[in-house]
């Protein structure tokens, strides 16, 4: 059974997975995305799951599991457990379409004028409901196990929600003229991240156990790094220069770390 407050992991799932609204309303009112500001805030945002996810969800996956199993089946479970969240979020970035993924990269004044009708935005929202449902699985359950852990994640996932955002307003509102349409769509392809917890729940909590907890905080480490050095990097260069991708993550790793020792 899980233990952890299960309505506010709720709470905290739902709002990294509606932060997309976020990038909608950038989009919509803006007529340039400040690449800057948006390349440190990736590159901040994957720094905070980097070292999350190396310096406390893996050691304390392995931990847990070595109480629980001894030190050698311990790492039989956590190096497959780890690379098995890799395979899942690659696999689903490999059956999109290049041309409809949300994590290729465009800021609002490229996207705009590209002649891009509302099925293409409708077809994007789909794409980015299917890669946040991973992420509301990964947001709930290390929600259950540590809030302090939790809650630099939510932030961390919140901000890489906004390019995604941005990803499925700018083609809806050029194809419909309608802002109100193109922000509750984005808002909407959110909705995933809490769908992944609730399903999550009703199938995981009646067989919920230690080791299957620490099993899946590093499933979630895996899922993690992927998203970080696949998404947030590359889309970090992409809106601004590579020192403020790289200020972002150093800035991100201190932040978690200064939290961890804090706050743990």
């Amino acid at each position: 059974m899980f233990t952890g407050d299960v309505s506010f992991a709720f709470f905290l799932t739902v709002l990294a997975g509606l932060s997309t609204g976020i990038g909608s309303f950038v989009a919509l009112f803006s007529r340039r995305t400040n690449g800057s500001f948006l390349a440190l805030s990736l590159g901040f945002s994957a720094g905070i799951m980097l070292y999350v996810s190396f310096m406390e969800m893996l050691p304390s996956s392995l931990s847990s599991l070595t109480d629980i199993l001894g030190a050698k089946l311990a790492n039989l479970y956590l190096i497959p457990a780890f690379f098995s969240g890799i395979v899942l979020i690659s696999v689903i970035d490999f059956v999109i379409p290049k041309g409809l993924n949300p994590h290729e990269v465009h800021g609002v004044e490229e996207m705009r004028g590209g002649g891009r009708l509302r099925r293409t935005g409708l077809l994007i929202a789909l794409t980015v409901g299917l890669h946040n449902f991973p992420e509301g699985i990964a947001t709930f359950t290390s929600a259950l196990e540590s809030l302090d852990v939790a809650i630099p994640i939510v932030v961390a996932i919140a901000i890489h929600n906004i390019p995604e955002g941005i990803a499925v307003s700018v083609p809806i509102y050029h194809s419909t003229g309608s802002r109100r349409k193109a922000f509750w769509y984005s808002f909407a392809s959110g909705l995933s991240e809490p769908v992944g917890a609730l399903i999550a729940y009703l199938f995981l909590r009646d067989i919920w156990t230690p080791t299957m907890s620490s099993i899946v905080l590093a499933v979630v480490s895996g899922i993690m790094v992927f998203i970080s050095l696949d998404e947030l990097l590359p889309a970090a260069e992409k809106y601004g220069r590579h020192h403020h991708a790289i200020l972002g993550v150093v800035f991100g790793m201190f932040v978690m770390a200064l939290s961890l020792y804090l706050f743990v």
